[in-house]
C-alpha cells in the first residue's frame, strides 16, 4: 500500500487542500490538454480523460497513444526504477499542439508525432546536452524550446522553432557567447501574449526575459542575481508567479504585476524547478538538492489559491539513493493547460512513492 505524503506543517491552516484521489505507480506526468492528461511508462505515451467531481479515480481509463523505439538497452534501463533513474529513461517533456500532434524530449532527440501515428520519429538529434528541460507551443502552432546543455565554455545558446508541427527546425534566436549558460524553460503568458525565458546559471547569466512570439523583441525585466535563477515561472492575470532555483540562497517564490513590481510571496525550503496553476490556485514543488542553504530532505508542494497567501501542502522524504547517480528527490508537475480541477504530480527518488503519480482535487 502506498503511504499517503505527510502534511507539513502539521499545525498549519492552508488556504486550500489537496485530497488525493488516485495514484498510478509508474507515470510520470508530462502534460495536460484540456481534461486529458499525458503520461509516460518508459517510452510508451499513455493518456486519460480526467472526469470532474470525483471522489475516486480508481477507475480512470488509460489508453496507448504512441511509444518511441529506444535503443535496445533503454529498452531494458527503462523498465525498472532505479536503472531508468541512473541513465535518466522515457519521455522527459510534451506539448500538445492545436492539430493534435505531439513533440516530445527524449534523451538524446526531440521526436514528433503526427495525427494518426502511433510511433514517435526523430526531427532533431540533440548533439549538446541531452535534452530540453521543457517544450512549449504558442496558439498559433509554433512550438519553441531552448538548449539545456552543460556549457563549460559558455558557448552561444540557440532557442529552436517549428512552424511545420515539429517536423522541421530552424534556429529563432541565439543568445550570444559568455551571454549565459543554458536555458530554462520558455512559457508562453496568454494574458500578454508574450513568451518568457528563463536562463542560467550564474551572475548575469540569471535572467527572466519577456520576447515577442516571434522573438523579434526580447527585454530583460529581472537579471544578474540568484533570485533571478529560475525553471518555474506561470503566469496569472495579474502577472508572474515564479519560484528561485538556486542552491547558494534561500528560495523563494515572488510575484511580479503587469507594471514591473515585484513582491516576495513565500519562502521555501529547497530549490524550485516545477510550477503549474489549477484553476486560480497555483503550486511550486522544492527537490531535495544539498547544499549549505537548502537542508531540507524532503521534497513539498507549496500553494496559494489567491496568490497572496502561500503554505505547504505536502512533503515526502527523500529516498537512501545517491542523489549524484540517481536523482534528486523531485515533484514533477506537467506542462500544457489544464481545465480540470485536479493537481497532477509525480513524486520521484521518494521514500515508498518513487515514480508514482498523484491526482488531488483541490478544494478551497
Amino acid at each position: 500500500m502506498i503511504a499517503l505524503p505527510t502534511a507539513m506543517p502539521p499545525d498549519a491552516q492552508p488556504e486550500i487542500l489537496l485530497v488525493r484521489t488516485g495514484t498510478f505507480n509508474g507515470l510520470r506526468v508530462l502534460s495536460w490538454a484540456g481534461d486529458i492528461i499525458y503520461a509516460s511508462r518508459g517510452y510508451k505515451l499513455l493518456r486519460a480523460q480526467v472526469p470532474p467531481n470525483q471522489a475516486s479515480m480508481a477507475g480512470l481509463r488509460w489508453s496507448a497513444v504512441a511509444s518511441f523505439r529506444s535503443t535496445w538497452w533503454r529498452q531494458i534501463t527503462s523498465v525498472h526504477n532505479l536503472s531508468a533513474r541512473l541513465v535518466r529513461d522515457g519521455f522527459h517533456a510534451l506539448a500538445v499542439l492545436p492539430s493534435g500532434g505531439l513533440v516530445a524530449a527524449v534523451p538524446g532527440a526531440i521526436v514528433t508525432l503526427s495525427p494518426g501515428e502511433t510511433e514517435f520519429r526523430v526531427t532533431r538529434a540533440i548533439t549538446r546536452g541531452t535534452r530540453p528541460l521543457h517544450i512549449t507551443c504558442i496558439p498559433n502552432g509554433t512550438i519553441l524550446w531552448g538548449e539545456y546543455f552543460d556549457n563549460a565554455a559558455r558557448d552561444e545558446v540557440h532557442v529552436y522553432a517549428s512552424s511545420d508541427g515539429g517536423a522541421t527546425w530552424n534556429v529563432a534566436y541565439t543568445f550570444p557567447k559568455r551571454a549565459i549558460r543554458h536555458i530554462h524553460n520558455i512559457v508562453y503568458d496568454r494574458w500578454q501574449d508574450c513568451i518568457w525565458i528563463l536562463t542560467g546559471d550564474y551572475g548575469d547569466e540569471c535572467r527572466i526575459l519577456r520576447a515577442s512570439c516571434d522573438l523579434r523583441e526580447l527585454e530583460p525585466v529581472m537579471r544578474g542575481n540568484q533570485q533571478a535563477r529560475a525553471v518555474a515561472l506561470v503566469p496569472a492575470e495579474d502577472g508572474v508567479y515564479f519560484s528561485s532555483d538556486t542552491p547558494f540562497e534561500i528560495n523563494h517564490v515572488y510575484h511580479m504585476d503587469r507594471r514591473g513590481q515585484l513582491s516576495d510571496m513565500a519562502v521555501l525550503g529547497s530549490s524550485s524547478i516545477y510550477g503549474c496553476r489549477v484553476g486560480r490556485s497555483m503550486f511550486f514543488s522544492t527537490m531535495v538538492e544539498p547544499s549549505p542553504m537548502n537542508k531540507d530532505r524532503h521534497v513539498g508542494i507549496y500553494g496559494s489559491g489567491n496568490g497572496a497567501t502561500w503554505n505547504s501542502l505536502l512533503a515526502w522524504q527523500k529516498d537512501r539513493w545517491p542523489m549524484k547517480l540517481f536523482q534528486y528527490g523531485n515533484a514533477i508537475f506537467p506542462d500544457g493547460d489544464n481545465r480540470t480541477e485536479y493537481l497532477a504530480v509525480t513524486s520521484i527518488a521518494v521514500e515508498s512513492e518513487d515514480l508514482v503519480m498523484s491526482l488531488y482535487s483541490v478544494r478551497p
